[in-house]
């Protein structure tokens, strides 16, 4: 794999996987491999994820700003870049927005992710590989008991959970009936650097260090298994390395979570790092909102595959990562006020009526 095109790359897990082949996946030292960076820079797509990282790494590091429904784009990226390896990371993401408004996640999770294998099967006797990320909300809701596995039926519940449960059959369906070169996994709920603040913990990080209210839906009895984003890049790329073709791997943190003790922790941490000035409690700024249509109650992956097979398991645990990532917050003010501004703000605010 030595020319890598990555899909989304701008995005959060995206620009994190980035760093990772460039700084930690022992590729920075093979002076011939080339990362390809293509995002349409969408509202979540920002190029500062990666700032300095074409200076860091020249010759390296390349980045296309175009849509991967745009096929005569994606095709004349290939070429030019001579594409022997794809990881697709780009989609819309967010479960509230696809509610609202579900056209672009039809168009751009499905549209595009069959662009990219109709520019693979064209030039599949270049490209080695198509890893497909995708996500564990396509296998629906659990009870309290149980995992998902890899052979666990799709049963999407949200706009977007479809057609990500689309897209990953796609994937499939081009490696049994073209034989196209395909791996995909399926991990739980991310966190860490450079997450667009609509989402819970990066949500939560600045309204509660912001001293704002904290929306937390229904009783915020949902529970979610949690992933440091470098422990998913790290099991992405080692799935991409080692991993059987046309095999599905899950990729979980084993850190089950109801969402309000996320968000106490988060609290928690952030009362001591830097008090409330009336001399409070954050978990005082909870505030329960109406819960989301179609909120599934428990997300747990069962990722002993992707242990037994590739010796993979995940180096941080909630409370390392979640310092880890309420620090990095805390020393990148600037890149947050440039975030917070414009769309994003203004769509929160009439999401959550806060």
């Amino acid at each position: 794999m030595k020319n890598i095109l990555v899909t989304g790359g701008s995005g959060f897990i995206g620009a994190n996987f980035v760093r990772y082949l460039l700084e930690d996946s022992g590729l920075r030292d093979k002076d011939y491999n080339r990362i390809v960076n293509i995002d349409l820079l969408t509202y979540a797509g920002n190029p500062e994820n990666l700032d300095g990282v074409k200076e860091k790494f020249p010759g390296r590091y390349f980045f296309e700003q175009a849509d991967i429904c745009d096929a005569k784009a994606v095709d004349d990226i290939v070429i030019r870049h001579q594409i022997d390896t794809i990881c697709h990371f780009a989609a819309e993401s967010h479960v509230d927005r696809s509610i609202a408004e579900p056209d672009a996640f039809i168009n751009t999770n499905i549209r595009g992710t069959f662009n990219l294998l109709e520019v693979f099967r064209k030039h599949q006797d270049t490209i080695e590989l198509f890893h497909h990320v995708s996500t564990d909300e396509v296998y629906g809701s659990l009870g309290a008991k149980g995992y998902f596995t890899e052979q666990t039926p799709y049963d999407p519940s949200s706009p977007y959970s479809a057609s990500k449960a689309a897209s990953d059959h796609l994937v499939r369906a081009y490696h049994r009936t073209y034989g196209l070169p395909v791996t995909i996994s399926n991990c739980s709920n991310n966190y860490g650097p450079y997450q667009f603040p609509e989402k819970l913990i990066p949500l939560i990080i600045l309204n509660a260090f912001e001293e704002k209210t904290l929306p937390v839906y229904g009783k915020g009895i949902n529970i979610r298994d949690w992933l440091y984003v470098t422990d998913h890049c790290r099991a992405i790329w080692m799935i991409m390395n080692h991993g059987k073709r046309g095999e599905t791997y899950n990729i979980g943190g084993r850190c089950e979570l109801k969402n309000i003790d996320v968000v106490k922790t988060v609290c928690n941490i952030l009362d001591k790092m830097k008090p409330l000035t009336n001399g409070g409690l954050r978990q005082d700024l909870i505030r329960f909102v109406k819960d989301r249509p179609g909120h599934d109650l428990r997300y747990a992956i069962d990722c002993t595959k992707l242990e037994n097979e590739l010796g993979w398991k995940p180096v941080e645990t909630f409370e390392t990562g979640i310092k880890k990532t309420i620090t990095w917050y805390l020393e990148n003010p600037g890149w947050v006020n440039r975030v917070k501004t414009g769309e994003y703000q203004s769509w929160i605010d009439r999401q959550y009526d806060v």
